[in-house]
């Protein structure tokens, strides 16, 4: 799987190969690229249904929750007749009928500072699909120190937020959020608010991926659903940062 590109991969990704500067070069990029979605919901089904699509070789799946009726307002890759099976299992059988050519590893696993390192092992970059920001410090720490690109985005109502943290490059997530965080609690979400930040983020990862484009380091992207406008708010660095302020940008 891992050499030249076949002919359907030729075919399949065609349409990309023809974007300026991508060619077969960026593609085999992709191919050979390990990326971790952790979380399986409403941020994690389209982040990953798109970076599957787009031909990512190796995608690791980590959600511990089975389909319950209250998610399908938002998260589509699972469907009324998945209610009651393990989130990465639901997911994993779509992934693999959308795009065969790719190996998907499912983890019905918990992500906490027992799991956090074994679960990102072996992996290139990391996107966030998850729902609460306790994990997702645990999960940006955890990429500071391995090194990885952690594109982060997070969701509330109709609102949404994006940014990427490339350790050494910009800040990373605990230079935004330095304060103790809230305990997880359900919250309100429009279907569509993490359908839009799920497809930035692959966007992003993408971008890493291939060489091309300009993530969004040090930049928080804030879309307004109710307005239909996106915001970009600059953040810097903190030399101050518990988890990053030793590493030099």
């Amino acid at each position: 799987m891992m050499g030249l590109l076949s002919q359907s991969e030729l075919t399949r990704y065609n349409r990309q190969m023809m974007i300026k500067g991508w060619g077969e070069a960026a593609q085999l990029r992709l191919k050979r690229s390990r990326v971790a979605v952790v979380g399986i919901g409403g941020l994690g089904s389209p982040a990953s249904l798109y970076l599957a699509a787009a031909g990512v070789g190796y995608l690791r799946l980590i959600d511990s929750d089975n389909v319950e009726l209250s998610n399908l307002n938002r998260q589509v890759l699972h469907w009324s007749t998945d209610l009651g099976r393990p989130k990465v299992e639901s997911a994993a059988m779509k992934l693999a009928q959308l795009n065969p050519e790719i190996s998907i590893d499912a983890r019905c696993e918990t992500i906490s500072k027992d799991t956090i390192s074994e679960l990102l092992s072996s992996i290139d970059l990391v996107v966030d699909g998850l729902d609460n920001l306790p994990t997702r410090m645990l999960v940006n720490s955890e990429c500071v120190r391995r090194g990885l690109p952690f594109v982060y985005g997070a969701v509330y109502g109709n609102e949404g937020y994006m940014t990427t943290v490339i350790p050494g490059v910009g800040p990373c997530l605990s230079c935004i959020y330095p304060s103790e965080m809230p305990a997880p609690k359900p919250f309100p979400v429009l279907g569509t608010a993490p359908g839009v930040i799920g497809n930035l983020e692959a966007t992003d990862a993408i971008k890493i991926i291939t060489g091309i484009g300009v993530p969004a380091v040090g930049r928080l992207l804030v879309y307004d659903g109710e307005r239909m406008a996106f915001e970009e708010v600059r953040i810097k660095k903190s030399s101050s940062c518990a988890v990053c302020g030793h590493i030099r940008a």
